[in-house]
């Protein structure tokens, strides 16, 4: 991400805050694994967001319309560039106070961490406290060319995984040797950040919506889903496929897929600014309900084969933290969203479904960007139908 990105952003932000503001952030902290052993370190997103400093120990200090500078960086010793003032993260608690005095209104992440919480407390005095994440989270909803271009890079990386593992399937393997090809395509790539855990379920297994032991083995006759995405600059991707472990779905396998690729072209259709959040749900409810029942299926509750929570907005984070509703009315699509389409059909053994449908578990799963005139499916690259999947396994 080139820097210009960062300054844009630092700017709308004291835009936001106005003359008389202050924003701090405090950087993610190391966190342990076992004893001496830490976790990889990740920034924080915001403050990523931010100033793209990816180091711990670090706090940033923005000051709107400030004459002698604005933008305050306390880190580790080291030359940086961009910076009007950077300081030793040592000498937060002696500089902070006294450019906190000087304003009316400070903004802050209120609880993200309760040891920061009580630092702010013994710094302030008499001024207004705000949580900075609305202000941020609403900036961080449209996304600039640049992003889009670093969430292609990640679904570019994530595509080529997919279908790595999709070729290298079959009976007799297990899920892990699955899940090793993925992350082999994602290292070669440079990425060595996932965006969430991968999952990779054969069988039943597929039934559990956020199945990550991916300890069995891959049976002849059964399909596998896969939900993988990395990291590329620290903005994520998101795909789900499912396929025949085998290389060919059977008759009641394909009945399911091609339902739930239905449901998901009928919510991508109304994909367009304008429309609601929730009519994205709804025609997914619809489209379930219709499909399942014209296959002989008794729906009294969808819930019980259906996920109707079916998107989420994506960048920095995975699932990009964004209010869907303000206040009591869902909020509108608008140019700029990135956000994904994935539902599925999740149906356990149950003695009133017919035994050939027993144990499928199928979710589609792309990435929308939301257009002037409607979308962009930014995963389009990746094989969907039904023939496309079968004509690239074992190939």
């Amino acid at each position: 991400m080139i820097q210009n990105e960062f300054i844009a952003r630092r700017e709308e932000l004291m835009d936001l805050i106005g003359a008389g503001g202050i924003a701090i952030l405090p950087s993610a902290k190391p966190q342990i694994r076992n004893r001496d052993v830490y976790y990889p370190y990740r920034q924080e997103s915001n403050f990523y967001y931010l100033t793209g400093f990816s180091e711990p120990d670090a706090l940033v200090v923005l000051i709107p319309e400030r004459k002698a500078g604005e933008y305050f960086l306390f880190c580790r010793e080291g030359d940086l560039e961009g910076v009007d003032y950077a300081f030793p993260i040592d000498l937060v608690d002696e500089i902070v106070p006294s450019l906190i005095a000087n304003c009316r209104r400070l903004y802050y992440p209120i609880a993200y961490d309760r040891e920061f919480d009580e630092r702010i407390k013994d710094w302030i005095d008499d001024i207004e406290v705000f949580a900075i994440d609305q202000l941020l989270q609403e900036m961080r909803l449209f996304k600039t060319q640049a992003e889009v271009a670093a969430i292609q890079q990640a679904i570019d990386i994530s595509i080529n995984a997919h279908k790595r593992a999709m070729q290298f399937c079959r009976p007799g393997l297990y899920e892990y040797e699955l899940e090793a090809e993925i992350t082999h395509e994602f290292l070669r790539n440079g990425c060595r950040s996932l965006a969430y855990p991968i999952i990779v379920a054969g069988g039943a297994n597929a039934c559990t919506l956020h199945y990550t032991n991916n300890n069995c083995m891959l049976k002849d006759g059964d399909l596998v889903l896969i939900d993988a995405g990395v990291e590329f600059d620290y903005y994520a991707s998101d795909i789900t496929r499912t396929f025949p472990i085998n290389g060919k779905f059977n008759p009641f396998q394909r009945n399911i897929y091609d339902l739930v690729l239905t449901i998901q072209t009928a919510i991508i259709d109304q994909v367009k600014p304008g429309n609601s959040w929730n009519i994205l749900h709804e025609t997914g409810i619809l489209e379930a309900t219709k499909g399942l029942v014209d296959l002989g299926f008794v729906v009294d509750n969808l819930d019980q084969f259906y996920v109707p929570h079916i998107s989420h907005y994506l960048g920095i984070d995975v699932h990009d933290p964004v209010d869907y509703k303000i206040e009591d009315t869902w909020r509108e699509l608008e140019p700029g969203m990135v956000m994904t389409i994935e539902p599925g059909l999740y149906i356990p053994a149950n003695k009133n479904i017919p035994t050939e449908y027993w144990d499928i578990g199928i979710r589609i799963e792309d990435i929308i960007l939301i257009t002037e005139n409607g979308y962009k499916i930014l995963t389009a690259a990746m094989p969907k139908t039904a023939a496309e999947i079968e004509a690239m396994l074992y190939n």
